[in-house]
């Protein structure tokens, strides 16, 4: 091959990848929803021949990276408030609603056999109950064979939505539990791992632990999880229906860029612990905005059965148009 011919494939391969690169979006933040946006993307991929990457790094690493601009789009399970938005200069939106599970590992106990109340499931992360054996957990366990073990409690190392949706569930119970993305635990025998699945793999690998971990997770991996008490002091299953229950209760406001925080809600037959998952945009970056509110665009209209397929609540049609307007007087649509 002469040097002009040389010259000639590597400019074609240079442009090629360019192009290529042009046609994928990159995102990383929050596991909470990773299982689902793996689905999505890669059906996404098959329908338009637009790659989108993301990683599932934590949502507090997803709000830096998008505050650094390292991404074209961050996933955060936690909100950021208006006064954030302004400083970071950045759009914010909600895609689906997801739920936070209490997963155990406890020889003779099956999946959802074991009843946590909120004073239980407040004194096993706050470090006031240590064993399993414990009279809080007991009372409503009689049944149940529990052992004289201490409790290991599973938590996030990392920056974590899910840990901010989780304290905000334990800072109903308690006010002393500070909400927070990465607390300091109380509990007397702790082991922490990155995202979702560093979580579920330690509660899978060690004996009487007990973690907070996204819904998918317990199912993939096949974990037991418990009954929680909701604020109407009734003991109820994670499952699909009571997360949908749950999220009748989530009210959205595009004036403030769709903040809430949705945990703990009301309702005799809502699951407890649930939480929105949001996508973050920076303000100046109008063209790649479009890409990916043109995923979502087709997340929301071609991704509600993989969403409940894997336990998350689809958003009613009713947010996705606010959203869809929201985006419009962005200009990001």
């Amino acid at each position: 091959m002469t040097v002009k011919k040389m010259f000639t494939a590597a400019l074609i391969a240079s442009i090629t990848a360019a192009t290529v690169y042009a046609e994928e979006l990159k995102g990383r933040g929050a596991s909470f929803p990773a299982p689902l946006y793996k689905v999505w993307t890669s059906e996404y991929y098959k329908a338009t021949g637009i790659k989108v990457n993301y990683t599932p790094t934590g949502s507090g690493d997803g709000v830096k990276s998008i505050q650094k601009r390292m991404v074209d789009f961050a996933g955060s399970d936690k909100p950021l408030k208006q006064k954030e938005l302004q400083k970071g200069k950045l759009h914010m939106f909600p895609t689906v609603v997801g739920s936070v599970v209490l997963a155990y590992n406890l020889d003779g106990v099956k999946d959802g056999e074991l009843k946590l109340s909120r004073k239980a499931v407040a004194g096993i992360f706050d470090g006031t109950i240590t064993h399993w054996d414990d009279p809080a957990i007991t009372e409503h366990n009689a049944e149940l064979t529990l052992p004289h073990a201490p409790i290991t409690v599973a938590v996030r190392a990392d920056k974590s939505g899910t840990t901010f949706n989780f304290t905000y569930f334990l800072n109903q119970i308690d006010q002393e539990i500070k909400v927070s993305k990465k607390p300091t635990w109380k509990a007397a025998k702790v082991i922490a791992g990155k995202s979702n699945s560093g979580v579920s793999a330690n509660i899978q690998q060690i004996k009487n632990s007990i973690g907070y971990i996204e819904y998918s997770y317990k199912t993939k991996l096949g974990l037991a999880a418990a009954q929680i008490e909701n604020r109407e002091g009734q003991f109820i299953t994670p499952t699909l229906e009571s997360f949908q229950e749950a999220a009748k209760y989530a009210t959205w406001k595009p004036e403030n860029d769709f903040y809430a925080a949705i945990g703990d809600p009301a309702g005799a037959t809502s699951y407890p612990i649930v939480a929105a998952t949001f996508l973050l945009l920076p303000e100046e970056k109008n063209a790649a905005n479009k890409k990916v509110t043109g995923f979502m665009e087709w997340a929301y209209a071609n991704g509600d059965a993989a969403a409940t397929e894997l336990g998350y609540v689809p958003l009613p049609k009713e947010t996705k148009d606010q959203i869809r307007a929201y985006w419009e007087a962005k200009g990001i649509r």
